[in-house]
């Protein structure tokens, strides 16, 4: 990355751990410590475990439903570079960057990468949809937090699939010409147009790949990926009960995935100590002061700090050349001149 986004990122880090150490200090006066009973490390290692292997299986199960090979060990260093990537970048935008340069390094062609792509987004929306709507009937009466996290999870779907409409409706009419009149009033010029199309045509072909999907790759794909979304439920639980048994389910299991999914519109990597404001708003009067320091670090460091380790030992070379390709991309793009060797 650039100089300047580096500096941004070691910012955005410092203020979450700065926020964490306020947070520790104000609640150590409590008699709050950091330690929890192996037991709790053992289960939200697990959990962690178990969501990496659900997200993989996810991927290759969709690119099987699609008729392309993926190796598990391919699959597994396709999540975690892209865990790696979004933490290091604002609103997790290395994500995807990541992953496609992953994918394509393994051979794969771009068309085949982006049919993977896109199955994974999709199916973590419906599963997403799906383990809410499990959690609302089994917490009916928890009140705010599952209005709360039927309304962002609403949201999150449909801008997602909003976006998928609209990039379908583009790619079946505007991926050949000029810019229309439209695309010049919101400042696409040539080159940014010629940018667009050209993702219009491989989204155009993905999506009649898709039409001719293996069903049963394809309902593993989205069992999986229900597996992976439910998993993330029970990191909080598994640290927090293991130490005190009395303290509330819903609370823990379910403000928790509002933080997750909440947090990829935080503008800054890492959250910038959003995410611990919010949990320390959501859940202080739920979590007992003595734990609650330890529920907080250890919940973050089994939720997003082990996966910044993981991606970085996994592919972490390959992440940050696909994040340097893709901030150079953007700036030809915005100079306008056309890429190397497009068509």
């Amino acid at each position: 990355m650039t100089p300047t986004r580096w500096l941004i990122t070691a910012l955005s880090f410092a203020a979450t751990i700065g926020v964490s150490l306020y947070m520790i200090a104000g609640w150590s006066q409590q008699g709050s410590t950091l330690v929890l009973p192996p037991r709790a490390h053992l289960l939200a290692l697990l959990a962690v475990a178990v969501e990496v292997l659900a997200r993989a299986l996810k991927i290759r199960w969709s690119a099987q439903a699609a008729g392309i090979h993926l190796p598990l060990g391919t699959a597994v260093r396709t999540c975690l570079g892209g865990d790696f990537g979004a933490a290091i970048t604002p609103a997790r935008s290395g994500a995807e960057p990541a992953r496609f340069f992953i994918l394509a390094e393994s051979g794969l062609a771009s068309s085949s990468v982006l049919v993977i792509l896109y199955a994974e987004l999709f199916l973590e929306v419906f599963s997403l949809a799906a383990v809410v709507l499990i959690v609302a009937i089994v917490f009916r009466h928890a009140g705010t937090v599952v209005l709360t996290l039927v309304g962002l999870v609403g949201t999150y779907a449909a801008v997602v699939l909003g976006l998928g409409a609209v990039a379908f409706f583009l790619a079946r009419r505007n991926a050949s010409g000029p810019p229309p009149r439209w695309a010049r009033r919101m400042r696409l010029h040539a080159g940014r147009w010629r940018t667009i199309q050209r993702a219009l045509r491989k989204l155009r072909a993905t999506i009649e790949s898709v039409e001719h999907v293996n069903a049963k790759p394809a309902i593993a794909a989205f069992l999986a990926s229900v597996v992976h979304v439910a998993v993330r439920l029970t990191v909080l639980p598994a640290l927090v009960l293991t130490t005190v048994a009395a303290v509330p389910l819903a609370p823990l299991a379910l403000w928790p995935l509002g933080f997750l999914y909440g947090a990829a519109v935080v503008p800054v990597p890492g959250g910038g100590g959003a995410v611990e404001m919010a949990f320390r708003a959501a859940l202080g009067g739920a979590i007992p002061a003595s734990l609650f320091a330890a529920a907080l670090v250890w919940w973050r460091f089994y939720t997003f700090y082990i996966y910044i380790l993981l991606g970085a030992v996994a592919a972490g070379n390959t992440v940050l050349r696909a994040v340097r390709k893709t901030e150079d991309y953007e700036a030809e793009v915005e100079s306008g001149e056309p890429e190397a060797g497009a068509a």
